[in-house]
């Protein structure tokens, strides 16, 4: 399938966040999207979200209130999956993260849907292979992993199964390319992909120290925010590390202080399994240091949710990406 062919979106498990969160992208983009949930309820509840999203995206003036309402009208709310599934040329799938259920609903699929229609599961880390293992048709399945908000955050995970064409990860990454997106593609399976990965590699040596006594839950989230994450949102480690090399560039850099990495290494955490206590602790400290937040920057969850995107919309407009 060639990419000007694709002009409806099918959005299946549209009711959880993140399933709405890409029903609001597709729809602001222009495309007509059949939103397919199990549980009428679920359905209700992406309409309410989806609603607020393109409202809020308005209210910042990313969309004109007409733009918004014209979005909602392109809208197909559905329980039947056959509907769903009608002159549907791309799904992004974001049920659970279970096997069985990815399976089931890819089966339905290769029963309504178009042989040809691409389908991208937004799994977190499955694999691609195991889901696609009983579809007739798996050439046409990747994963596509968003980060949360997908409506809101760029970056696309591509991934293929041991079946999936070449042509159908070109498709997809000119897709999502075209739609605004900045898509990235795996050369083989990993779980968890690339930016999962990375980030619980970070998570795990923060866990560590806190549940050493080296520093509080808050000043973890400050170290990263206050210090590496601020370049973070501009560039990557790789090209960080040319900039702080000078002259060396990357590798100067690394040979530079090669060593004292090394005995750093030496000295992180290697864990497997989560320690004893830490949830808790994490849970308490992250608590903390909600109450601790200025309250412009809000100190519930809600309050907090709604700060990250208008800050989001800032950074995206400052990096002209939207």
């Amino acid at each position: 399938m060639k990419v000007s062919e694709i002009k409806r979106i099918g959005v299946l498990g549209g009711g959880g966040i993140i399933g709405s969160s890409w029903s609001t992208y597709f729809l602001w983009k222009g495309f007509p999207v059949s939103v397919y949930d199990v549980d009428e309820r679920a359905l209700a509840l992406s309409r309410e979200r989806i609603t607020r999203n393109l409202s809020y995206l308005s209210e910042k003036k990313v969309l004109t209130k007409e733009a918004a309402k014209e979005a909602l009208g392109r809208a197909l709310f559905t329980r039947d999956i056959k509907e769903a599934a009608y002159d549907v040329q791309f799904f992004q799938e974001s049920v659970p993260e279970n096997y069985a259920i990815k399976q089931s609903l890819l089966a339905a699929l290769d029963q309504y849907g178009l042989p040809e229609a691409l389908f991208a599961s937004s799994t977190s880390g499955l694999l691609i292979t195991e889901i696609a293992k009983f579809s007739k048709y798996p050439e046409r399945c990747i994963g596509a992993h968003p980060y949360n908000p997908p409506h809101l955050i760029p970056l696309v995970e591509i991934n293929k199964g041991e079946r999936t064409s070449e042509e159908t990860i070109q498709t997809a990454y000119d897709f999502y390319k075209k739609a605004g997106k900045e898509p990235i593609i795996l050369k083989k399976e990993a779980l968890g992909f690339i930016s999962n990965r990375l980030q619980l590699s970070l998570y795990r040596e923060a866990i560590d120290l806190v549940m050493r006594g080296v520093c509080s839950v808050e000043d973890i989230d400050k170290a990263v925010c206050f210090g590496p994450g601020l370049r973070f949102a501009l560039m990557g480690p790789n090209l960080i590390f040319q900039l702080g090399g000078g002259q060396g560039g990357l590798k100067g850099l690394l040979e530079h202080v090669g060593p004292s990495i090394e005995m750093w290494w030496a000295d992180m955490a290697d864990w497997k399994t989560w320690p004893e206590g830490s949830r808790e602790k994490l849970q308490e400290g992250v608590m903390q240091e909600m109450v601790n937040r200025r309250p412009e920057e809000g100190r519930t969850t809600e309050e907090i949710t709604h700060w990250r995107d208008d800050m989001l919309l800032k950074l995206l407009k400052l990096l002209n990406r939207i």
